[in-house]
């Protein structure tokens, strides 16, 4: 394909949009829902970290909300991710980098978070999929 500046670019993936709800608390997802991973016959490891348990969110009165991720069971491929809280339409990109460099849960598991972050939910819900959150 080719842009009208004429650079080739790769086709838009839908999937890899960031879909973001400017409300109170904020809303922020990309890719597929664990019902939708399922209903194409993928089979799931979910990740879920509520807000509750972030030293930051907490710091911040911010306590409402969770982050959730999807993975592909036998890949590791993160198939989606989810998330309701403070700040969190900032930190979705952080899952569309993950899925455009198609990054697995190996990966992600190794990556470092600085802490204390908002960010380090994204990181507990990756850990909390694989049954090894820190924090809960």
């Amino acid at each position: 394909m080719e842009a009208i500046a004429g650079r080739n670019v790769a086709p838009l993936n839908t999937m890899r949009v960031p879909g973001c709800t400017y409300s109170h608390p904020q809303i922020a997802s990309v890719g597929l829902t664990e019902a939708a991973a399922k209903a194409a016959g993928r089979e799931v490891k979910i990740g879920k970290f509520p807000f509750s348990a972030n030293g930051k969110a907490i710091a911040l009165g911010e306590t409402d909300g969770f982050v959730k991720t999807v993975f592909d069971a036998h890949t590791g491929e993160l198939l989606g991710a989810h998330m309701i809280g403070a700040e969190v339409t900032e930190l979705i990109q952080g899952y569309v980098a993950a899925m455009n460099s198609e990054a697995t849960e190996a990966e992600l598991i190794e990556t470092i978070y600085a802490h204390p972050t908002l960010s380090e939910m994204m990181h507990e819900a990756v850990l909390a999929a694989y049954g090894r959150a820190l924090h809960i």
